[in-house]
């Protein structure tokens, strides 16, 4: 496993623990739709990316133009 997939896991790891953290301990209510889901999809993302190679924002931001030869994410 490279570094940079050890990165997304861990990261990812790190926002959704932290959101879970804090909703069990009554600081945040996620059962409600907020926009904390928005940040716990990004950890998610992170998360599967770390695994998978597979980032949906790559294929974005390669249709909008944007290309980098050293791309750490699968199209």
């Amino acid at each position: 496993m490279k570094i940079f997939s050890v990165i997304g896991i861990f990261a990812g790891t790190v926002i959704m623990g932290s959101l879970l953290a804090a909703h069990f301990t009554g600081q945040i209510n996620l059962a409600n739709m907020s926009w904390l889901w928005l940040t716990f999809f990004v950890g998610a993302n992170l998360f599967q990316m770390g695994f998978t190679g597979f980032c949906p924002a790559t294929k974005l931001f390669y249709a909008l133009g944007i290309k980098d030869q050293q791309a750490g994410c699968k199209l």
